[in-house]
């Protein structure tokens, strides 16, 4: 009896096994739709349509990017994890939505680990830490030695709760242990234009949006904030240089909802692959200051969100940042 309900579970699985197998063989059969949970013309949404555009290649059908904007990233987002599991709808998923919402809102409408079924991270990108170009301080050493003798004299810039320029400062004043204030602004280009007047000391910007005010002497850089040089400003020291382990990358990646048949999940990891490691790709992604990145398998990809949700768990908690509605 018990050698009949073995054989039998067996030919279950085996019968299951079969079936995703070729299923897998088939798709894709029809286009494929990512859902993008950001405003079309962002860096969000180039990255996608790069990815698309090849991607479609790679897998014989059309890749449709689809905007579903609003509620800082949660619309989309939920909108792909309560979408079919059969591998025709993705979202770009990113440090936002993945491992900072989830420790800022108190009712987010998904869970980033239980909802979806990871497929490859695509890019990673460093801020910079820019000055004005009359600042007295050339490097990050002599910012922090003048704000441990002068404790909150010094002012940063910053923009949107839970927003890159936010939690880059706080994890670099908390790592140098100094206090400066902060100053809020609207968005990225007003909090520029205040640290060219001179009323912020400091500032965590995303590469494109400052590089070229460093590059015509309005700004100066003092470092990125990845764990090495970046090519994008290989003249710009890392912040790890100074602390050893120091690491604020936005990165980006590509998830389908929970329950998509692993052999589906594998043919797309195989193809992002071999898209993200196509010259022409890793130059685009290298124009919008980021590196294309890809993950080795779909379960390293999970590994990697997972690090990171509790690290910025940590990293807001320090910070003094309390839940949003």
């Amino acid at each position: 009896m018990k050698r009949r309900l073995a054989l039998q579970a067996a030919a279950v699985l085996a019968g299951a096994a079969t079936a995703g197998f070729a299923f897998a063989q088939e798709f894709p059969s029809r286009p494929i739709r990512l859902i993008v949970p950001w405003p079309a013309a962002g860096v969000t949404d180039i990255v996608a349509r790069v990815i698309g555009e090849k991607l479609a290649i790679e897998l014989g059908q059309p890749v449709v990017v689809e905007n579903k904007a609003g509620a800082n990233g949660s619309i989309g987002t939920e909108f792909v994890a309560k979408a079919r599991p059969d591998g025709y709808t993705l979202c770009l998923v990113s440090t936002s939505t993945h491992a900072i919402a989830p420790n800022l809102y108190r009712n987010l409408p998904y869970d980033p680990i239980k909802d979806f079924a990871p497929v490859s991270q695509i890019t990673a990108a460093p801020t910079i830490m820019v000055t004005p170009a009359n600042s007295p301080f050339a490097t990050v050493a002599e910012l922090i030695a003048y704000a441990k003798a002068n404790p909150k004299k010094l002012n940063y810039a910053t923009y949107g709760t839970g927003g890159s320029s936010q939690l880059a400062a706080a994890l670099f004043l908390q790592s140098a242990d100094i206090e400066m204030t902060a100053i809020p602004y609207k968005g990225a280009t007003p909090a520029v234009m205040g640290l060219m007047s001179g009323d912020a000391d400091v500032f965590f910007d995303s590469i494109p949006s400052s590089l070229g005010h460093v590059r015509n002497g309005k700004l100066k850089a003092l470092a990125v904030t990845g764990s090495q040089r970046t090519p994008a400003a290989p003249d710009v020291p890392a912040l790890a240089e100074t602390f050893p382990g120091f690491e604020f990358i936005v990165w980006q990646g590509i998830e389908a909802p929970l329950g998509t048949p692993k052999p589906v999940i594998d043919r797309l990891s195989a193809a992002i692959i071999k898209v993200v490691a196509m010259p022409e790709v890793q130059k685009k992604f290298s124009d919008l200051g980021a590196s294309a990145v890809s993950s080795p398998t779909p379960e390293q990809f999970g590994q990697h969100k997972v690090r990171e949700k509790e690290k910025w768990a940590n990293v807001i908690r320090r910070a003094g940042i309390g839940y949003l509605d």
